[in-house]
């Protein structure tokens, strides 16, 4: 197959953080291994070793961009026009109530595809070869948290309020210290010397600090789709802890950490838990590496192309699976 994969969030390979780009990334390298012709539609600026790299630009007709040979695009999001060819979308978010998705929509796990009446649903993976190994057998001193702080649904004051209540520091990557909305909501936070803002950090500075961090604290207080920081956090060799929201429980098992809609219980957990960086890290390479999630994706090329369609009716936002619990 000829497989263009077509993405606008930033260049590839990821300069620094990079979440669907590391994904898209991970696609393309395995697709390539198994054979098939691979040309990436994106962001200037990008480059490839293994494809064709096509400067996407998002002013001009889109069918105009997409190569007359290729046998089936991949979108990131549901593009904004219609295409003259076999798709599919990968939807990596909540898109809104009010968004008109198409039939061959991919969500990223099972809770996501069920809130929009789907049961098609790809886990993202990623090509830990990218990464660093992770130290395994060294002390653990601290808890991190992985994210975009300044999004208020990812509770970084949450976090800290857990890492706090279970004795513990918190070094919050993605976040900077020294801003107003911190100065506002989160005052007695920013003071506290167990609370470390480590502002954006590339992957190998996250890698150095999440690999001697016992744990993930990921109080998000919305349905989280997947969670990439779940699982670099996991194959750094971390247990994960946080709400009971989204796809947490289906990705975060009590092997590897603990979910609850309390912050007493999380904090409770993060003391009492029986910590073991392996069996986190062999868990995270084993179910969420960019070859699963490549070989899933080639099924579902093939039945798109055999004239299937991946959901028998468009995928539409149910209200009453989208209401958020509270966290206390």
């Amino acid at each position: 197959m000829k497989i263009l994969i077509v993405d606008n969030s930033g260049i590839i390979p990821a300069v620094n953080y990079g979440g669907i780009e590391r994904v898209i990334w991970g696609l393309g390298k395995e697709l390539n291994k198994l054979g098939h012709e691979v040309v990436y539609l994106v962001r200037p600026g990008s480059q490839c070793n293994f494809a064709e790299v096509l400067t996407l630009n998002p002013d001009q007709d889109l069918n105009s961009q997409i190569p007359d040979d290729i046998d089936i695009a991949h979108f990131s999001h549901t593009p904004l026009y219609e295409v003259n060819k076999p798709v599919i979308i990968t939807m990596h978010t909540n898109p809104p109530k009010e968004e008109v998705l198409n039939k061959n929509t991919v969500f990223i796990s099972k809770n996501h595809a069920k809130r929009y009446g789907s049961s098609t649903y790809v886990y993202n993976g990623l090509d830990w070869d990218d990464y660093p190994d992770p130290v395994l057998d060294k002390e653990r001193k601290y808890l991190h948290f992985l994210g975009k702080a300044a999004w208020k649904i990812k509770n970084v004051f949450g976090a800290a309020k857990i890492a706090l209540e279970s004795g513990n520091k918190l070094h919050i990557l993605g976040g900077e210290k020294w801003n107003f909305r911190n100065f506002k909501r989160g005052f007695k936070y920013i003071f506290n010397p167990k609370i470390i803002f480590r502002g954006m950090v590339n992957n190998n500075v996250k890698m150095d600090i999440i690999q001697y961090s016992k744990g993930l604290v990921f109080p998000v207080k919305w349905h989280e789709p997947f969670g990439l920081a779940i699982t670099e956090s996991m194959y750094a060799g971390c247990a994960v802890f946080g709400t009971k929201n989204g796809s947490l429980p289906e990705l975060i098992t009590s092997e590897v950490g603990f979910t609850s809609d309390s912050s007493e219980e999380i904090s409770k957990a993060i003391k009492e838990f029986d910590y073991n960086p392996k069996r986190c890290h062999e868990y995270a390479v084993k179910y969420f590496n960019s070859k699963v999630m490549t070989e899933s994706y080639v099924k579902l090329y093939k039945k798109v192309l055999n004239g299937e369609t991946l959901n028998p009716e468009v995928p539409q936002f149910i209200d009453e699976e989208n209401i958020i619990p509270k966290f206390n």
